[in-house]
């Protein structure tokens, strides 16, 4: 038996159950980046075991990967977790942080969901569609259809992610688009799915940071690969666009040479 968007569901919902509690209240904060702020809190840890046990109770030979507590199991089967995807955000109150769950199939993301419990919004994709479910009901994700940069709203977490002619190029790509926004996480994927962004670019992603987003982009329409245009399930820098016109415009000022 395979893993459908009712257990989706069930996973979000059992983090949600241990993160929501602990949002805007005061907690212990720690740090476990070595050369810049890396928070990490118990919400983050909670949420993560409770996904984590409910996947062995349910498939017990699929293997996880999670950001707090690694990988576990092998198999072509694997569930990617990242239990509170803007954590920074989640310390500061500010409610563009989400729950990424991520289910692969042979390295290739077939399933995912974006559950922000705190605004009620749950951004999924299961087999081929890609849906909102929200405090305005069901409504299916569609991308915009941008097919210039200079109509394009453009989202990265920090210019400071990118490092010498990488920052250049990206400064390249900045000039070109109609409005750059800063710092949203994971929110700013999903935003792209429902038809308000047009373009999210990334340096040094990791699996959990992006497995999730994959089928949610894709299912909704949009085009999403690293910057140099190979699969985004593995991380590393990495585009998302509305359009393959658009993507390739933003590809041709971010690729290296």
């Amino acid at each position: 038996m395979k893993p459908d968007a009712e257990f989706l569901f069930r996973l979000a919902d059992a983090a949600a159950h241990e993160s929501l509690p602990l949002f805007r209240v005061p907690l212990e904060v720690d740090d476990k980046g070595a050369a810049a702020f890396d928070p990490v809190t118990e919400a983050d840890r909670r949420a993560e075991k409770a996904m984590r046990d409910l996947i062995a109770a349910e498939f017990p030979e699929h293997a996880v990967l999670g950001e707090e507590y690694g990988a576990s199991g092998e198999g072509g089967s694997c569930w990617v977790l990242d239990p509170i995807d803007g954590t920074r955000a989640f310390i500061s109150g500010i409610p563009v942080w989400g729950t990424l769950i991520g289910y692969m199939e042979d390295g290739r993301a077939t399933m995912g969901l974006m559950d922000q419990p705190y605004t009620g919004e749950r951004f999924w994709a299961a087999d081929g569609a890609a849906w909102l479910d929200g405090p305005r009901g069901p409504s299916p994700l569609k991308v915009r259809d941008t097919q210039a940069l200079s109509q394009a709203n453009l989202f990265t977490t920090t210019p400071r992610l990118f490092k010498g002619s990488a920052l250049d190029r990206f400064l390249a790509l900045e000039g070109a688009v109609r409005q750059t926004r800063f710092g949203t996480d994971c929110y700013a994927f999903a935003m792209l799915a429902a038809g308000f962004v047009d373009l999210v670019v990334e340096p040094g992603l990791q699996p959990y940071d992006i497995v999730a987003l994959v089928p949610i982009i894709e299912a909704a329409g949009g085009v999403i690969t690293t910057f140099s245009g190979g699969r985004p399930e593995a991380g590393g820098d990495v585009i998302a666009a509305a359009t393959p016109a658009l993507h390739e415009a933003a590809m041709a000022l971010l690729a290296s040479d």
